[in-house]
């Protein structure tokens, strides 16, 4: 297979896959004007799962041996939870506390 057809390939495979995937919703639940109350029930739900995923995983190699094992995490997640009470923004939230770490980590507790 030649270049140009392997690419063509690629490029067709990639729109089918994207035209499923939008229209798998729409065939499993229908094209009713208001999702059903599993739809959002799951709504509600998983951004508290992903958060709580962010955090396991954030803590999963925390240290107590000295001050910087431990302190960006739970200084981190502090700002987390004070800009998700503030806002209720998950995006904000989220990145907040990304940057957050990132600063500590890479300046403050070097």
């Amino acid at each position: 297979m030649s270049g140009v057809t392997h690419t063509l390939v690629i490029v067709l495979l990639v729109a089918l896959f994207t035209f499923f995937t939008r229209l798998f919703p729409f065939v499993v639940f229908g094209r009713k004007g208001e999702p059903s109350h599993m739809v959002r029930r799951l709504g509600d739900l998983l951004p508290l799962s992903v958060i709580a995923i962010l955090v396991i995983y954030c803590l999963k190699n925390t240290t107590f041996d000295a001050l910087s094992g431990f302190a960006p995490q739970f200084i981190a997640i502090a700002v987390v939870a004070a800009l998700h009470i503030w806002r209720r923004n998950n995006l904000l939230s989220i990145l907040g506390g990304t940057a957050c770490y990132m600063v500590l980590v890479q300046y403050v507790f070097v």
